[in-house]
C-alpha cells in the first residue's frame, strides 16, 4: 500500500508504547495522552478504531510508589502486582481523555493463549466487531496480572499483531519514544531514518538492536518482528514518533513521516492469518524433502506417505506445526488425524489409510484448505 494509499485504511490498530505514556522519570504523562487522544479523535472519524496501550505496569509502579533501579530488573511478582494496580488507572485516563472528545472505551484484556484457541479467537473477534459497529474504541492491554510468559517478554508489539489479524486491520501504527526505525542507534550522529522497508529480512532486524527502555521491555526488535508479521498477512505496519503532535494524521495523509513497512500483496483470509500468527501448535510433524517441496510449491496436502514422525500429542483439528527439521517449521495447519493415529500412518499410503486404523476421516493427514506456509 503506497503512503497516499493510508487514507483508505479503514480498520486502524494504534500501539502505544510506555515511553510514549511516561516522562524522563517514569511518571504517567497525562498531558500527552489528551493530546493523542485528540488526534485519535480525529483520525477515527469515518474508521473503526483499536487502541492497544501499554502503560500499566509504569502506572501502577508510580502508584505504589516503586523505583527501579539501573541494572536491578523487578521479578515477575512485582510486574504483575504493578500491572494490577496500574490498569484500572490506565484506563480511567484513556477514558477520561478520549471520553472529552465524544469517544466511548472498552477494556478488553487477552493473552497470547486467548488468541492462540480457535474457539477463543473467534470469541474475541466478535466481541470487537460489536464494539466497532456501535463505535466503541477497544483498549487491549495483556493481562498482565496472570500472563507469566507475556509479561517476560512485554511486547504489546505482538499482541498488536495477532488483534490486526482478529479484526482485520488494514493498518497498525506502532507509536513510540523514537521517529522510526534507523540504520544505527538514533542518538548517534549521522543516523539515517529508513522511510520505507519493502520486507523485513534478517538484516532489518539486525539493525533494529535489543531491548527496549528500562520502563519498557519491548524495544525496536519487537516492533520490527511485528511489522514482519503483519506483512506476511498482507497487513501494513507504520512505526512512528507518539511525541510529535501530529504524526499520525500526518502518515494517513500520505506525508513520509515514520516508517513504513509494506505488506505481501496478497492478503491471508482471516482463519489464515489465524493459523499463521495467533495459533500455537499443539504438536509436530516431521515429513521428508518431497513432502516440503509439494507443500510450498506446488500447494499440496500433506499424505501420509510424507510423514517420518510426530512429536507431541494433538487431536483432530487441532494446529500442529510441520517440519523437516524439528527446530525450523516451515507451515502450520489442522490435523485431520490425532497424534497416535498418524503415528501409526507415517509412511503409508492414503490407501493403506482404512486398513491400518480401522476407519478413515479423510486421505490427507493436513489438507492443503487447513494449511499455511510460515515466513
Amino acid at each position: 500500500m503506497p503512503r497516499p494509499a493510508l487514507a483508505r485504511a479503514r480498520r486502524l490498530v494504534v500501539k502505544v508504547g510506555t515511553g510514549t505514556l511516561t516522562d524522563a522519570a517514569g511518571r504517567f504523562d497525562r498531558e500527552n495522552c489528551a493530546r493523542l487522544s485528540a488526534e485519535l479523535a480525529r483520525v477515527a472519524a469515518g474508521r473503526r478504531l483499536v487502541l492497544v496501550s501499554s502503560g500499566a505496569v509504569a502506572l501502577g509502579a508510580e502508584r505504589l510508589g516503586l523505583v527501579r533501579t539501573r541494572g536491578r530488573p523487578w521479578d515477575i511478582a512485582t510486574k504483575q502486582a504493578c500491572a494490577a494496580v496500574g490498569q484500572p488507572h490506565l484506563m480511567a485516563a484513556w477514558g477520561e481523555a478520549l471520553g472529552a472528545r465524544g469517544l466511548q472505551v472498552a477494556q478488553v484484556l487477552l493473552t497470547a493463549e486467548d488468541l492462540a484457541s480457535r474457539k477463543r479467537f473467534l470469541n474475541a473477534r466478535r466481541t470487537f466487531q460489536q464494539l466497532l459497529e456501535r463505535g466503541v474504541v477497544p483498549v487491549v492491554n495483556e493481562n498482565d496480572t496472570v500472563a507469566v510468559e507475556e509479561i517476560k517478554v512485554g511486547d504489546n508489539d505482538t499482541l498488536a499483531a495477532l488483534v490486526a489479524g482478529c479484526v482485520e486491520a488494514d493498518l497498525v501504527a506502532m507509536l513510540t519514544d523514537v521517529e522510526g526505525l534507523y540504520d544505527r542507534d538514533p542518538r548517534e550522529r549521522g543516523a539515517v531514518l529508513f522511510h520505507e522497508v519493502e520486507r523485513v529480512t534478517a538484516e532489518v532486524e539486525r539493525l533494529a538492536g535489543g531491548a527496549g527502555s528500562e520502563r519498557s521491555t519491548g524495544g525496536m526488535i519487537t516492533k520490527v518482528k511485528a511489522a514482519r508479521r503483519l506483512g506476511a498477512q498482507g497487513v501494513v505496519t507504520a512505526l512512528l514518533s507518539g511525541r510529535r503532535p501530529g504524526a499520525l494524521a500526518a502518515l494517513l495523509a500520505g506525508e513520509r513521516v515514520g516508517t513504513v513497512f509494506a505488506a505481501a500483496a496478497r492478503r491471508l483470509s482471516a482463519r489464515d492469518g489465524w493459523l499463521s500468527a495467533a495459533a500455537k501448535g499443539k504438536g509436530l510433524i516431521l515429513v521428508d524433502a518431497g513432502a516440503r517441496r509439494a507443500i510450498e510449491e506446488k500447494g499440496k496436502s500433506l499424505l501420509p506417505s510424507g510423514v517420518k514422525g510426530v512429536h507431541g500429542q494433538f487431536g483432530v483439528g487441532d494446529p500442529v506445526e510441520i517440519a523437516v527439521e524439528a527446530a525450523r517449521p516451515f507451515a502450520r495447519g489442522l490435523a485431520g488425524y490425532g497424534a497416535d493415529d498418524v503415528r501409526r500412518l507415517a509412511g503409508k499410503k492414503s490407501a493403506e489409510i482404512e486398513a491400518t486404523l480401522g476407519f478413515r476421516y479423510t486421505d490427507e493427514v493436513v489438507h492443503r484448505n487447513d494449511l499455511v506456509l510460515l515466513d
